[in-house]
């Protein structure tokens, strides 16, 4: 396989797959304003579509591993595609729980970095792997600050109705670009070990629960922000365009972010840069806190928290590729991502709970800086170094 080929096909699905998903909170006013809902009916669409997404990541990972990613990643673009087109009709919350909830969380999960990342690592030489997966990782942000300004031009100029039935034509671009990222993995890949001798090896190591919790609080503050922010800036005086502008620039930002911090995990600890990512987060949340919300406050948190986004993303999956080995690297990824999505439901589902019963989202990002400080602290105890020479350095003992 050509790694070039694999690395560009499939920085391009994630560019198209995070796009279409990042102007989600777009459609939260317009949506609820014609259908009388309030925020937590849309709110907990998508922490059903996060968890739906993290939930069957797993067994995505699982059979991709045992049957090749393009498969999976073609299916799951097709199933991208009717559910974005399946929410442009629903008019009830149950239709809304179940397209734009289940149905695009089910396709999210072949269609994210887990899998991706799991083919572009096999490929890639070990040296070059952690860049690799930085590069794929700003692509995807590159998609939301490529696809956000079509999605609000498709939404203001004819109506949300037409912007998703948009993303959809736009979507289906995946499943041609799936073709290229081959089947099964080689038998080299890894050790010869079962599915349940691997997962039984990962629940026995302490840094996979350890890295499991800070990528929930991970999944919080960005679900948290895609789909709140834009209303949050609405609510404080500011205009819906400021916040499509702020969250272009975070898809911005992170585009340098996700090369830098893939760059940077081949030369330096993962954990440590993880730790400095999650404090970071923390420090630019507090400006949304302590200070008047203005279009200058607005863009500072953007560009700041775009730096900081996706980052943790190669750095995370790195981890897991490093200890425990490549052969079962997407479905470790994606239960390690379980974590993520869990944090994402809540994220999402409290930040529009804790709105329509206190009319503020102050608690939401009082509670997103707490858990910043928990999960920068959290990374800190992972041991970085591969169970294999950790199992033959012991053997010599």
């Amino acid at each position: 396989m050509n790694p070039t080929l694999i690395l560009v096909c499939g920085a391009a699905i994630l560019c198209i797959s995070f796009g279409a998903r990042a102007g989600m909170g777009l459609y939260l006013q317009p949506m609820a304003l014609e259908y009388g809902w309030g925020r937590e009916v849309f709110s907990l669409a998508m922490a059903i579509q996060n968890l739906a997404w993290g939930a069957l990541g797993p067994f995505a990972g699982g059979i991709a591993d045992r049957y090749g990613v393009s498969r999976v990643v073609a299916v799951a673009g097709a199933l991208y595609v009717v559910g974005l087109v399946s929410m442009s009709f629903s008019d009830t919350p149950l239709l809304m729980y179940v397209n734009s909830g289940f149905l695009i969380g089910l396709a999210l999960s072949g269609t994210s970095f887990a899998i991706v990342f799991a083919v572009i690592g096999r490929v890639t030489p070990p040296e070059k792997r952690s860049t690799a997966l930085g590069i794929a990782t700003a692509a995807g942000s590159f998609g939301q600050f490529a696809l956000l300004p079509i999605t609000q031009l498709l939404i203001s100029r004819y109506d949300w109705h037409v912007a998703l039935i948009g993303m959809a034509a736009i979507t289906a671009l995946i499943i041609p670009l799936a073709l290229t990222l081959g089947g099964r993995p080689a038998a080299h890949a890894g050790p010869a070990q079962s599915v349940g001798a691997a997962l039984r090896e990962a629940a026995g190591e302490r840094g996979f629960h350890l890295l499991f919790w800070g990528y929930f609080v991970c999944g919080f503050h960005i679900a948290m922000l895609t789909v709140h922010l834009p209303a949050f800036v609405t609510d404080q005086g500011l205009k819906a365009e400021h916040g499509m502008t702020a969250l272009a620039l975070i898809g911005l930002f992170n585009i340098v972010g996700s090369f830098a911090s893939g760059w940077l995990g081949g030369r330096f600890s993962k954990k440590y840069l993880l730790s400095s990512i999650y404090a970071a987060r923390v420090v630019f949340i507090a400006l949304l806190v302590l200070f008047p919300l203005t279009p200058v406050i607005l863009y500072v948190f953007a560009a700041g928290i775009g730096l900081l986004w996706l980052g943790t993303v190669p750095l995370t999956n790195g981890l897991v590729a490093q200890i425990f080995g490549l052969r079962y690297a997407a479905m470790l990824a994606s239960i390690v991502f379980f974590g993520h999505q869990l944090g994402s439901f809540v994220g999402v589902w409290l930040a529009g709970h804790l709105y329509d019963t206190t009319g503020s989202y102050s608690g939401a990002f009082l509670v997103s800086m707490g858990l910043g400080i928990f999960a920068a602290l959290v990374n800190l105890p992972v041991n970085e170094k591969p169970l294999a020479e950790r199992r033959h350095a012991q053997a010599l003992a």
